[in-house]
């Protein structure tokens, strides 16, 4: 079988973009989203194996490292509790955009400090 032998993508590294002020929106990500690291919001996925990996949001000042690239995205974070989330968030006095069971997933939707939009899933599992 030939597509055992390609090379796959097996998960999200990261997202990188440009924002005004890296260190605030650092903090806006550690203080409101409880997500830190040595290098940024950092997201580890596994306990099992010895390279812990995980996945990156970088903030840059300026768009030397994402050019030619453009903008216009939206990052998707899972949790574990989307309406606990919610409840969290509006605590903090964090505006939440819509917040939605689809029966396969729910969803809330805020944005960060700088305007980007994201998008926050609690994966349903189906029922055995």
């Amino acid at each position: 079988d030939m597509e055992s032998d390609m090379a796959k993508v097996t998960g999200l590294g990261g997202v990188f973009y440009v924002v005004e002020d890296p260190a605030a929106t650092r903090a806006w990500y550690r203080d409101v989203l409880g997500i830190d690291g040595e290098y940024g919001p950092q997201l580890d996925w596994s306990e099992e194996t010895g390279d812990k990996p995980y996945s990156l949001i970088s903030h840059f000042p300026d768009d030397q490292y994402v050019k030619p690239g453009r903008g216009g995205f939206m990052i998707n974070l899972r949790v574990d509790d989307c309406d606990g989330m919610v409840a969290q968030l509006e605590a903090k006095g964090v505006k939440v955009l819509g917040h939605v069971d689809e029966g396969y997933g729910k969803f809330a939707w805020i944005l960060d400090p700088d305007g980007v939009k994201i998008e926050l899933w609690q994966q349903v599992q189906a029922p055995v």
